[in-house]
Formats: structure tokens, C-alpha cells, sequence
């Protein structure tokens, strides 16, 4: 594998114009999914093609500087040998260039459709290989692959399985073995993500790779990694899972982080390193959310809210600290070191970033409209569609009162990288506890979010295929969890 991701490196680097380039491309999103299967498709229609002027390269979908937000995918990849430096990145590879010479050939993996600012090479795409909803016309230059499982990865180990499965080694097995059990939360059926196609394939793997670890410890390994941030800058940590509001005069960015407030706001040079941040995206305020665990598994929450602008600072804080719906219970934190932020414990640890950003909305709405009483929390139905907008910098201007929410590609992860899948009865509880709340109609947003929207005709609905689960959702499910065990053992001893 090494040696084929080298070769392709060499072989864009000297682009001879006898040679034509089959980019076996990821989505935009580029998650541990779209990797995987761009590089293993790649690898594998590299070693049964005929063709000797023909060079198959996979190309993940993001500039190779925010490569190391994506984690599990870093885990991965180093944990199975394969070095981040002969990778090939969407900034390395001129594809315009290459569509505009004749020698360019796509693969789509784990999108079906190229984006609007990549349409121009739809008559090269002739191949796609994707587990969302079908949203491409067909064609008669186009195979495409398309079916409703758990993960892109399953599909891409059915063509290797079907076409040559002599190519596979323990290194390609292990990383087709643990993308899959990733997306498919354990394989676990109370999740809603596993269908019997994967279970089929990573059985399959197990069977013939019988050194292949087993799966729990693949998928708490590749959970932890998702939220190990220890070798992360203080940017790349704000970014990787980041939101933004914005109104006529403030551009508001929300980051949900996975360690304790002390221990960000004590790394060094972190208040430079936030406004820093700040001045090169555009934003007047910074909200951090803080979330981790207590020795008892339970969730512990804390906010920061960073301005320079000593009024917006303040005017943000109040918000916070009045919010009657739901109230979060704030208490100032005494060890904080930056004079621009203000940190507090959040003592109603159920009220999570999604049930935080109506307040946020509201406060913006109001102040557009030039309310004396912006600061004050009325509830607020948020009616409007939020517009995402994929991409780096900031928002675009909002157009009249429109909110204007722009949701980074790389937000949606689980909030608990230990408990996703634990015990089924459990799990179960977990599940219907749910699938109540959700038919009772208690969620003020849809549960399941669409899918990122690189993976989507601009303007399209949402996708309706298989549900992805959010951070938000997942720890607010566990906390259910939690208050479901202690009634259980409560009615038990009444028994």
C-alpha cells in the first residue's frame, strides 16, 4: 500500500501527458468513511487494471492542513502503517488542469454527486460507489454502486471481495475492518446504522483475518481517537467541531471542545491564540463549550464566552446567565487566567449547544430588529431553515433577518467516546427512551441530522437515507440513560 501511495505522489508530480489520471475522489466531508474507501478503491483498481497508461490516485476531499483535524482518520492510518505524507489532498492535485488537458477520469466514493464548484467535470465521472441516497441522473458512462448500508467501506470491500480478493492483506483488512464497525456504531442494531451487507463483510474479514482485533476494541480505540485532541493546536481544536451565527453586527462562533475549561484556558498562550483566531475568521464573539466526564461517567458542562468588545462580551454573558428556556445554571469559575473571557460551570448539563443556540438566535434576532429588550430570554421558535454553507472563513451576510447559520463540514461526532455502545439492555433502554421522545415529538430540531452538504445537489432536500447521529444527540440519550438506571434500581428496592 505504501509503495502504491508513493508511486501516485511521483506520478502527479511528473504528469506526462501519455498518461491519463483516474482520481478515485472522497466527499467533502473527508471523515474516516470517504478515506478509507478512496484509498482502498484506488489500491484496488490499481492492481486490476490493464492498462499501463493509466494512473489511479485516491484524493482526499480537504486541504492536507486540516488533515489532522479528522482524528480517527490519523489514528487509523498510522496505527496501520500508512504515512500522512503520501497522502495526495485536494490542494495537491490541479484537476481543472488535468479535465482541461483530457486526462482526468473520477470516481465518486461516498458522494454521488460533484458539488457546484466541481460540476464543471461531470462528464468524467464514471464510476461511483456510495451508501446515500441517489441523487445523480443515470447515465450510460456512469457505473454506479448504490446502497443503503451503514458504511461507503462495505461496499468498496464487496468490489475487492467480488473482482480480486487476493489483494487483500491484513494492513487493507484492518482498515476496511475498522472504518466499518466505526460507522456502524459496534454493529450494534439498537444504533439504526448496521445492516446485514456490512455485518456480512466484517464477518467476512474476521473470518479470513482471524488476528484482526476484536470489535469493541476497534471501536473504543476509534472512538477515543475522535475526541483525542492532545495534538491539536488551539485552532485546530476550535475548529474541529465548530458552528456560527451571525447578525447585522456580530459573527459568533460556538465550539464544543472534549476537555475541561482549566485545562484549555491553561495551555500557553491561549488568549493570544483566541484572538488570534478571531481576528483571521472574523468573529466578534467566541463561545466555548467544554465537555467531559466525571469519574461516575457522568457529563460535566462549562462555558466561555471570549470578546475583546467588552459589550459584547457582556451583553453574550447575560444572555447566558438570565436563559429561563431551559435555564443553564451558571457559576463563575475562579481560576481563569484571560481578561477577555469569562468561565463558568454549567450546572444543567442536559442543556446541550443544540438546545443553547435558539437562545443565541434569539439574542441576534432581537438585536436586529433593534429591541431595547434583546436581553431579555422570551421563547423563541426558530421557524426559519438554517442555510449550511460548506467551507472555510466567514459566513456570508445575511439577507433582510435571517439567521444565517454556518455549520463547519467536520461537526457531527458522538459526545461520549466511551459509552456508545455498552451492554444491550442498556443500549435498548437507550434506544426506545428515544424513539419516544422523538415520536412525542420533544425535539425542537430533527434528531437525525442530513447528510454534510458536500454529499448533496446544491438545493436539494435533505438525504433521507441512513441516519447519522449527532453529538448532541448522543450525550443527551446517555444522560436519559443515566436517569433510567437510577430509576430502575430506585423501583427495584421499593420491591
Amino acid at each position: 500500500m505504501e509503495h502504491f501511495l508513493q508511486g501516485c505522489k511521483a506520478a502527479l508530480q511528473n504528469k506526462p501527458s501519455a498518461v491519463e489520471f483516474h482520481v478515485v475522489l472522497g466527499n467533502e466531508a473527508c471523515d474516516l468513511d470517504s478515506t478509507v474507501s478512496a484509498i482502498a478503491l484506488a489500491y484496488f483498481l490499481s492492481k486490476t487494471s490493464p492498462s499501463k497508461n493509466l494512473e489511479y490516485v485516491p484524493v482526499l476531499n480537504i486541504p492536507r492542513q486540516d488533515f489532522p483535524l479528522r482524528t480517527e482518520s490519523t489514528f487509523l492510518l498510522k496505527e496501520h502503517g500508512i504515512s500522512e505524507e503520501h497522502l495526495t489532498f485536494r490542494d495537491e492535485i490541479d484537476l481543472a488542469s488535468l479535465y482541461e488537458s483530457g486526462q482526468l477520469v473520477l470516481t465518486l466514493v461516498d458522494h454521488n454527486v460533484l458539488p457546484s464548484s466541481d460540476s464543471f467535470m461531470e462528464d468524467v465521472v464514471a464510476s461511483v460507489i456510495d451508501h446515500h441516497t441517489l441523487e445523480r441522473k443515470p447515465t450510460p458512462s456512469c457505473r454506479v454502486t448504490s446502497q443503503l448500508v451503514g458504511s461507503c467501506a462495505t461496499l468498496v470491500a464487496e468490489r475487492i471481495f467480488c473482482g480480486a480478493p487476493n489483494i487483500l492483506d491484513l494492513q487493507l483488512a484492518s482498515l476496511l475492518h475498522g472504518t466499518i464497525v466505526l460507522d456502524c456504531v459496534n454493529m450494534a442494531t439498537v444504533a439504526g446504522k448496521v445492516t446485514p451487507k456490512d455485518s456480512e463483510y466484517v464477518t467476512l474479514l474476521e473470518n479470513i483475518f482471524p488476528d484482526l482485533p476484536p470489535r469493541t476494541a476497534v471501536f473504543n480505540s476509534l472512538q477515543k481517537a475522535k475526541f483525542d485532541v492532545s495534538d491539536l493546536t488551539t485552532e485546530q481544536m476550535l475548529r474541529k467541531d465548530m458552528k456560527t451565527l451571525m447578525s447585522r453586527d456580530i459573527c459568533l462562533a460556538i465550539s464544543a471542545i472534549y476537555i475541561s475549561l482549566e485545562d484549555f484556558l491553561h495551555r500557553i498562550n491561549v488568549e493570544s491564540d483566541l484572538r488570534v483566531f478571531c481576528d483571521k475568521h472574523g468573529y466578534n464573539v467566541l463561545i466555548t463549550m467544554a465537555i467531559t466526564f466525571s469519574s461516575e461517567n457522568e457529563p460535566v458542562r462549562q462555558i466561555a464566552v471570549y470578546s475583546p468588545h467588552q459589550e459584547h462580551r457582556t451583553l453574550v454573558c447575560k444572555v447566558l446567565e438570565q436563559a429561563t428556556n431551559p435555564p443553564l445554571d451558571l457559576s463563575p469559575i475562579a481560576s481563569n487566567p484571560c481578561e477577555n473571557l469569562a468561565a463558568y460551570h454549567q450546572g444543567k448539563t442536559t442543556a446541550s449547544r443544540k438546545k443553547v443556540l435558539p437562545l443565541l438566535k434569539d439574542f441576534l434576532r432581537k438585536r436586529d430588529l433593534g429591541d431595547s429588550s434583546s436581553n431579555s430570554m422570551q421563547p423563541f421558535q426558530d421557524n426559519e431553515k438554517n442555510k449550511g454553507h460548506v467551507g472555510g472563513g466567514a459566513p456570508l451576510a445575511n439577507e433582510g433577518l435571517e439567521d444565517n447559520q454556518f455549520i463547519v463540514e467536520f461537526g457531527d461526532q458522538f459526545d461520549n467516546p466511551d459509552n456508545c455502545v455498552g451492554e444491550e439492555p442498556r443500549a435498548a433502554r437507550f434506544y426506545y427512551g428515544f424513539k419516544k421522545q422523538t415520536d412525542d415529538g420533544a425535539e425542537d430540531e430533527n434528531s437525525f441530522p442530513p447528510t454534510p452538504m458536500n454529499s448533496l445537489v446544491e438545493g436539494c432536500p435533505l438525504d433521507r437515507g441512513l441516519p447519522k447521529l449527532t453529538a448532541e444527540d448522543i450525550l443527551e440519550r446517555f444522560s436519559q440513560i443515566a436517569a433510567l438506571d437510577s430509576e430502575d434500581k430506585t423501583t427495584s428496592g421499593k420491591k
